[in-house]
């Protein structure tokens, strides 16, 4: 029963975010090519850099959908709480991706290109390119917006990031916005590049790029490290388990109760109770199994419910 409770509620919420990491896929694969080509084509660092981008955002999403199979596995004897934080590892995996094979390298070639600038040839390649991805990044970014809106109600964005136990939305989200900063940087440096006449504005867009893949990754890595190690439940959730157990008659007071994400719909529950003096070895039984399948019912993203019992009285001090 709680193998399929841990398989079963981490594929609930995974059709969403599948399909918005494979309209990201789809979104970068499309202009990766293009990108490549008219840098190629065109000399311009800028170019390049948003290549570069892109492919490793195509690369990231990718491992992002690794995640989330492996994260599906049920538990055996090596992971018996199974495998749900899989898909944090991956998508901290993607954090520092972004920073090394995006960032890093937009910056080298930006600075690159400022130390020894030489002119963009056809730039109206890159304008042609850099509408196209606009259009395809645009589109990728709304439907990762539509899932992240619909899961934040009215809270903020970054209160909503912070509170979020499913990284894969917000991560293409916020992917997809660096994209969108990225093309509208490319344009700008490229478009004084050619009323200026000055080349060096290719590599200063080149480093900007970089920097805002930087930023990006670092918010992301910051984000997903705290869930990596282990995030407690929504307040909600834990008001609401205190709420059930003060109903239980058997129960003389709830000391504790802790929750942990193994995944985004993977809790574990570990509760500390005093019992009742009066209560038998008997009653005590089926209390607990009361307890554990009323906590399931309501909340059904808890998987497992640990219960220490303590003799009633009062607390030690």
């Amino acid at each position: 029963m709680a193998q399929d409770a841990m398989t079963g509620s981490v594929g609930g919420s995974e059709t969403d975010a599948g399909k918005v990491v494979i309209a990201a896929i789809a979104a970068n694969l499309a202009v990766t090519v293009t990108k490549f080509a008219a840098a190629f084509l065109t000399g311009s660092s800028s170019m390049l850099s948003e290549a570069v981008h892109s492919l490793v955002d195509s690369g990231n999403e990718a491992l992002m959908l690794v995640g989330l199979k492996r994260s599906r596995k049920p538990p055996d004897d090596s992971h018996p709480f199974g495998y749900a934080r899989e898909l944090y590892f991956w998508t901290f995996v993607v954090a520092l991706v972004i920073f090394a094979g995006g960032a890093v390298v937009s910056i080298y070639e930006g600075v690159e290109k400022i130390l020894h600038p030489q002119p963009v040839e056809s730039p109206w390649i890159n304008f042609v390119v850099l509408g196209i991805a606009v259009v395809i990044e645009g589109v990728s970014w709304l439907v990762a917006l539509h899932a992240f809106n619909a899961r934040r109600g009215d809270a903020g964005v970054f209160e909503t990031v912070h509170a979020s136990k499913d990284p894969t939305i917000f991560m293409v989200l916020f992917e997809d916005s660096a994209a969108l900063v990225g093309l509208i940087i490319a344009a700008a440096c490229l478009s004084a590049d050619l009323l200026l006449d000055q080349p060096v504005f290719d590599g200063i867009g080149s480093v900007l790029i970089g920097l805002v893949l930087a930023a990006t990754a670092g918010f992301l890595a910051y984000e997903t490290k705290s869930l990596l190690i282990g995030e407690s439940a929504r307040p909600d959730l834990v008001r609401g388990v205190r709420a059930l157990l003060r109903e239980e008659p058997a129960i003389e007071r709830v000391n504790e109760v802790l929750t942990t994400h193994l995944g985004p719909e993977v809790v574990i529950v570990n509760l500390s109770l005093d019992l009742r003096d009066e209560v038998s070895a008997g009653e005590v039984e089926k209390a607990l199994a009361r307890i554990d399948r009323q906590v399931k019912e309501r909340f059904p993203e808890i998987s497992r419910v640990f219960t220490e019992l303590r003799a009633g009285g009062p607390v030690p001090g």
